[in-house]
């Protein structure tokens, strides 16, 4: 079945048993976002809250909280999805099976945008801003967001869908700086399609329309962040996915999204900039507040049934998570055409996705020499070179042939393949002065920071350790085993770079190295102990809190005509900096709060 709205997709689930109905009122400040986490924590079902404190319009949450959740919602299209993107991948497919192929171009075809002049759900009526549900998510946050949007604009003097760009882009409706009901924060960044679109029309004399959809069928909420070529439309994806073409028509100039819950339209405010922020953000810490552009508020439309649907980030994972899995799982057939030689890749959840990348390459370059990286660090810079996956802070890349079973999905035992062939006098690879993810406060400012390329292929060049070494040095306060070569120390709160710098140096002298041969990396850590608890913990705390540039050392560090590298382990300094965003906290009395609706006779008994 396709669905055609919201409310047909939370329907369905509450007929198969997948949907939590919480009648009682809640606040939306705080209160609905910890009981999101709750759930999604517990791989619980989708939330719909009939009553949201201060607003008339229902709200649902983790539709997406589980990948079979997810799956079960897009289970009669995502098929044919598949084969449409892996014809885009490898056109020669229709060739070698035309009969499992051929449809795959009546589907595209068949998902076209459809302009529509009549029926139009979005338009029955209007409200105003502050009549939405006003979601705060985390105690630190300057006010209310959109954290599920669909924004959509359009290049100065086209009106074709075909080359409008879907985003998602997180809008702040309360807070700050705005004027209540009339202004919203936009938060993007020049290098998105919406940031091209703004360039354009700083140089056109037409005002910056801008759509903002909300809800709608399921599918256009993943068509939003999904990364396609740039040959395949938003529009289009959307359309295949929902089994049913993107319904739009014009207002006053606007483009809208017939089949959405709520659009909002307004214009872009040329050259005027507001404080946005701060905003509990998927890496699990906050995005401080910055100048970003504000949106002048035209008119906010919403359909005669809406439901206002958001989702809660923070830490991962969380319910985004889903999203990541499902665009693995789509996106799959395309990487080697986008990447020549590049066989896997990963965006680790757990490390906040654009923090940690690995993959797996292709080593053809030396037929009759010893295996080293050499091709790999091409594939590398193409990978940092283009689209989301230059947004990787640290890239570990693999040769495929070193191992047969190698795999990205098993993180932990990527990591004993790196660490066991890393040979860290050759395979480190900097990028210094360069940027970074806005949301990463690991650099010494907004956008900027560094990267690392670890690269490895050849044989094994050492057993890794499990057994805890002893070390007699003063500064360390406790130590940790993480995995087998992964060592964890808890040392004095950081200072800076210089104090580092004489840290490392006391350890080198005060340690015997035949301790460390089977430890390779070295960790940093306030807490050693919250560091070893989890593979997870190790993923969010090391490549979270660490710019490559200023906080990678080594035992026996030294620099070859501008390359750096060192003789013994590889240290990362992961311990909070006086400069990196607060980690995101949940507020106790909000938890206190909630537990009237777990208890016995409330909604949520029994999770």
């Amino acid at each position: 079945m396709s669905y055609s709205s919201l409310r047909d997709c939370v329907d369905d689930l509450g007929r198969s048993g997948q949907l939590l109905v919480i009648k009682e009122p809640v606040d939306p400040y705080l209160e609905m976002a910890a009981i999101q986490r709750r759930i999604y924590a517990e791989k619980g079902p989708a939330l719909y809250f009939s009553h949201v404190t201060g607003s008339p319009f229902p709200a649902v949450s983790n539709l997406y909280g589980t990948l079979e959740r997810t799956q079960f919602i897009f289970r009669h299209t995502i098929e044919a999805v598949r084969k449409v993107i892996a014809l885009k991948g490898d056109p020669t497919l229709l060739m070698q099976s035309p009969a499992r192929y051929a449809p795959a171009g009546i589907t595209a075809f068949k998902a076209l945008p459809r302009r529509m002049r009549f029926h139009l759900p979005v338009l029955h009526t209007t409200t105003a801003l502050s009549k939405l549900p006003q979601i705060v998510s985390w105690p630190g946050d300057g006010g209310a967001f959109i954290t599920l949007p669909q924004v959509l604009t359009l290049p100065p003097g086209i009106r074709q869908p075909m080359q409008a760009n879907l985003g998602m882009y997180r809008i702040q409706i309360s807070g700050n700086d705005y004027k209540a009901d009339k202004e919203a924060g936009m938060h993007y960044q020049i290098h998105r399609g919406i940031g091209v679109h703004h360039a354009m029309y700083n140089e056109s004399e037409e005002p910056f329309r801008v759509s903002i959809f909300v809800g709608g069928p399921p599918a256009h909420s993943l068509a939003a962040i999904m990364p396609l070529p740039e040959e395949l439309s938003e529009l289009t994806f959307a359309g295949m996915l929902s089994g049913r073409r993107f319904r739009y028509a014009w207002k006053d100039g606007y483009f809208v999204s017939a089949d959405a819950d709520f659009c909002i339209t307004g214009t872009i405010i040329k050259g005027v900039k507001k404080p946005e922020g701060p905003f509990g953000d998927h890496l699990g810490y906050y995005s401080l507040k910055h100048d970003f552009p504000v949106l002048k508020i035209d008119n906010i439309y919403h359909r005669k049934d809406p439901i206002w649907h958001f989702t809660v980030v923070g830490r991962p994972p969380q319910e985004d998570s889903s999203f990541g899995h499902l665009i693995h799982e789509i996106a799959g057939p395309l990487l080697p055409k986008e990447f020549p030689g590049i066989l896997e890749v990963n965006a680790v959840d757990a490390s906040g996705v654009h923090p940690l990348l690995l993959a797996i390459g292709s080593e053809r370059y030396m037929p009759f020499r010893d295996r080293r990286p050499e091709e790999i660090l091409t594939q590398a810079n193409h990978l940092l070179g283009k689209g989301q996956t230059s947004l990787a802070k640290y890239l570990l890349i693999a040769a495929s042939g070193d191992d047969t079973q190698l795999t990205t999905k098993d993180i932990p035992g990527f990591f004993n393949h790196i660490l066991t062939r890393i040979d860290p006098t050759r395979d480190l690879h900097f990028q210094t002065k360069t940027t970074i993810d806005t949301l990463d406060y690991s650099g010494t400012g907004l956008n900027a920071g560094s990267k690392l390329v670890i690269a490895t292929c050849g044989p094994t060049l050492r057993t890794l350790s499990k057994e805890l070494p002893i070390l007699n040095s003063r500064l360390v306060r406790d130590i940790k085993v993480v995995a087998p070569g992964i060592l964890a120390l808890s040392l004095p709160s950081h200072q800076n770079t210089e104090q580092t710098q004489k840290e490392v140096n006391e350890l080198e002298a005060s340690i015997d190295p035949q301790q460390l041969t089977g430890f390779p990396l070295i960790v940093l850590v306030d807490d050693a102990r919250f560091l070893s608890a989890s593979f997870n913990n190790f993923l969010w705390v090391t490549f979270t809190r660490s710019n490559p540039s200023h906080d990678v050392y080594g035992f026996g560090a030294f620099t070859e005509h501008k390359h750096w590298g060192c003789k013994g382990s590889l240290i990362i300094d992961a311990r909070l900096k006086s400069h990196h965003a607060p980690v995101l906290e949940e507020d106790p009395e909000t938890l206190k709060k909630i537990e009237r609706h777990f208890r016995k006779g409330g909604a949520l008994f029994g999770y």
